[in-house]
């Protein structure tokens, strides 16, 4: 597939919706751009998987009905607001930071390009990902939404009544990823009326009619409501991302104003733990960033085991492990490099997280296949025992780890740890907290030399 996907949320603080379709998709997706204003803020790519008409006459059908520039992709090409994206002919798109990236098709092989697509969107744009699934046939969208909706996104697919061929719609619905089952023309006005409030900075310039100051403070009052409930300050969290996952909640309880939602959590103890785990999600999986893996099982991982006795203990520290892939991953590694040695030494991965639905999932240890797409086979027969259609971690690589809740912001931190490992906290906090962050790492830290 080429170079890997950069899992860097993207600087490109729009939204990006991603259109999957296949048989009678043309005229879903032609119903679709009808509906849409030619300012709505949001880039849109559309992926038609098995395309009845020639790729290249797809710009020249679409533009005639779409109100903004409709381009087909090249490769390395950067997404702007108001432009519909096309992909070529036998080519597989994903989405890398705010550009796209073409990679040849293989026939020879089956190859769902919708679910690679949003899947990337997914990974990349985060809470800012929207995925559509229009008319087709079989089951290509579902996976991708599925991980859009893993990540904060919203996912819609068309109804029933409206597809042409509803397999693909269906499909995706029946996998329980759907947060919007409707008519073209009303996806497009629901997806258009859920980028209203709550935009990115409360710049004047935004929606007709918004008032900056008062959705701030409603925004302000939404995480004190959070904080009484859960004890967790999210003020100083990157506000863009807060803002996006409120706008999901606000969608999903069909609520458009801020102000409404306000009044409508503070009566809602559900909600308020509703949204709560919605502000948590977090981008995690087995082996994430192959060569950083490669360069701590060959030399980080061999180098402080050689400072080690029989009678020490190996301490490692997984800052905001989410569901615990990570976790499983480095005790994958060390027993790997340890092989039969691994019962004379004590390791301990103390592996902490902010949300107890994480961390009880990642007690579980148990993932489908989906999951453990970065698991080779070797290692998923040597590590993992076959359940029920998923697979569970094995017990003396589970034994490994210690799960626990933890905000590493304000409680107590580990002591006498030998790697702190904390790759997906930091860029979702603003400096202040980040600097309260290393400060604690560093004082875990043992003072060894590697």
């Amino acid at each position: 597939m080429g170079k890997a996907i950069n899992e860097t949320p993207s600087n490109q603080q729009f939204p990006v919706v991603g259109i999957g379709a296949s048989a009678g998709g043309l005229d879903a997706v032609k119903t679709f751009l009808k509906a849409l204003p030619a300012k709505s803020g949001m880039a849109y790519v559309f992926i038609q998987h098995l395309s009845p008409v020639h790729a290249s006459m797809l710009p020249e059908l679409l533009q005639k009905v779409a109100p903004f520039p409709v381009q087909q992709i090249t490769d390395n090409l950067h997404l702007e607001q108001d432009h519909l994206y096309i992909v070529p002919e036998n080519k597989i798109v994903t989405v890398i930071d705010g550009a796209l990236r073409l990679n040849p098709l293989d026939k020879n092989k089956k190859t769902n390009t919708i679910d690679l697509f949003l899947s990337s969107l997914g990974v990349v744009y985060q809470s800012y990902a929207i995925g559509v699934v229009l008319s087709g046939a079989l089951n290509d969208g579902t996976v991708g939404l599925q991980v859009i909706k893993s990540h904060g996104g919203l996912t819609f697919a068309q109804d029933e009544g409206s597809a042409a061929f509803d397999s693909m719609p269906r499909s995706a619905v029946n996998s329980g990823a759907v947060d919007f089952i409707l008519p073209p023309e009303k996806i497009a006005k629901q997806i258009v009326a859920i980028n209203h409030p709550f935009h990115t900075d409360y710049s004047p310039e935004e929606v007709d009619g918004a008032q900056p100051q008062q959705d701030s403070e409603v925004f302000k009052q939404i995480l004190t409501v959070l904080k009484v409930r859960r004890g967790v300050d999210f003020t100083y969290y990157k506000q863009s991302t807060l803002k996006r996952r409120i706008i999901r909640r606000m969608a999903l309880n069909k609520i458009e104003k801020p102000s409404e939602y306000l009044d409508y959590l503070r009566e809602n103890k559900s909600e308020q733990d509703a949204l709560y785990n919605d502000m948590l999600i977090s981008v995690t999986h087995f082996f994430r960033d192959p060569p950083s893996f490669e360069l701590l099982c060959d030399n980080i991982f061999p180098s402080l085991l050689n400072q080690k006795t029989s009678s020490d203990a190996m301490r490692i520290w997984v800052a905001g492990c989410a569901t615990g892939e990570e976790a499983y991953s480095m005790a994958i590694c060390l027993q790997e490099h340890l092989g039969d040695k691994s019962s004379a030494l004590k390791i301990q991965i103390f592996a902490t997280d902010i949300s107890e639905t994480a961390i009880a999932k990642a007690r579980l240890g148990i993932y489908n296949l989906s999951e453990l797409e970065g698991v080779s086979a070797s290692r998923l027969q040597q590590f993992f025992v076959k359940q029920d259609g998923s697979y569970q971690v094995s017990k003396n690589i589970r034994d490994m780890c210690v799960f626990a809740h933890h905000n590493l912001l304000k409680d107590p931190p580990f002591s006498k740890i030998d790697l702190v490992s904390c790759r997906n906290v930091l860029i979702y906090l603003e400096p202040v907290l980040q600097k309260r962050a290393l400060t604690t790492f560093h004082y875990s830290l043992m003072k060894m030399a590697i």
